[in-house]
């Protein structure tokens, strides 16, 4: 996928037909209950922050299918994404009303309109989000790879940080300390869908292993191909690396559940565990997340229960 929100995979909904049908696909009711690695409006979710929760979902899915979803020319998706974000910026303007009688999206912008006003939600934000669907359909187009982490990163701090920090902004959290460990902690379940992903990835010419890290293995781009003939042991070692990344920045941003009230925390807590538990089995796994994809299930639940009941505050 093209952008994790803060969450783990447990399900997927099934892919729209075209850049332009998914628009209206994605502007159903609340009723999905996860967007990729976002949990919506779940039970452990404040029932007053539901409705701004689902509109922000609702608007990131939209677009996610826009880049990501169907067999649309590239061209074609990064007009549409152009247009949402042309939209988008009419939000609180004189200009909405009339964008929102005319727009494709009405029923996605205009429940996110409401949301923006009641909650101030920062524009900027919503303005990252598209400007990495934009950024992967163009790096997609061109077979294009990130240099380094640095590079990587980046994209993560606009496709996946910003979700963490819209998320913060609701439940009045601002300070500087749980700002930086939302990003961590997003950034951390961005890379885990990377590796998650990778043997689905790789074959439609998404390349998030950077230059750098295969150079550091001895490896080529072409060593990465979803085949277990494919799985050496230099790409083996290049798989646990990766992952054990994402493992430190889950663990250096996970004290922030501490620092939400109420069913909030305990709604990252589970957050954070599921990345942590799809971690375990991709460690489990070997590197054959290199052409097999890797979920969680419902029976990895309890085991997910217990962990973020004991999760406790560092000294």
């Amino acid at each position: 996928m093209t952008a994790t929100i803060a969450g783990v995979n447990v399900q997927r909904d099934p892919p729209a037909p075209s850049a332009t049908s998914s628009a209206a696909a994605s502007a159903r009711p609340a009723a999905v209950t996860h967007y990729e690695n976002f949990p919506v409006a779940s039970w452990l979710c404040p029932p007053a922050l539901r409705p701004p929760i689902a509109a922000i979902y609702h608007f990131a899915r939209t677009a996610d299918d826009l880049a990501d979803e169907g067999d649309a020319p590239h061209a074609e998706r990064l007009a549409a994404l152009q247009r949402l974000r042309a939209d988008l910026r009419q939000l609180g303007t004189p200009r909405q009303d009339e964008m929102l009688t005319r727009t494709a999206w009405s029923q996605v912008l205009a429940p996110l309109a409401a949301q923006v006003r009641a909650h101030a939600l920062p524009m900027d934000l919503l303005d990252d989000l598209l400007d990495a669907f934009e950024q992967d359909v163009r790096m997609t187009a061109s077979q294009a790879a990130y240099a380094d982490t640095e590079q990587l990163l980046d994209y993560c701090r606009r496709s996946a940080n910003p979700i963490g920090r819209l998320l913060l902004h609701l439940y009045g959290v601002h300070d500087a300390q749980a700002l930086a460990q939302s990003d961590v902690i997003c950034t951390a379940l961005q890379l885990i869908n990377f590796w998650q992903d990778l043997s689905e990835d790789l074959p439609r010419g998404r390349h998030y292993v950077t230059d750098a890290d295969l150079h550091a293995h001895g490896l080529a781009r072409a060593d990465l191909r979803p085949e277990r003939a494919a799985l050496t042991a230099p790409v083996r070692a290049l798989l646990a690396a990766l992952a054990a990344r994402a493992r430190a920045l889950m663990r250096q941003g996970a004290p922030l559940v501490h620092r939400l009230p109420g069913r909030a925390g305990w709604e990252l807590r589970l957050v954070v565990q599921g990345g942590l538990a799809i971690l375990d089995k991709l460690d489990r796994m070997q590197g054959a997340n290199l052409y097999r994809r890797v979920q969680l299930r419902k029976g990895d639940l309890p085991r997910m229960l217990w962990r973020a009941w004991r999760m406790k505050p560092r000294n």
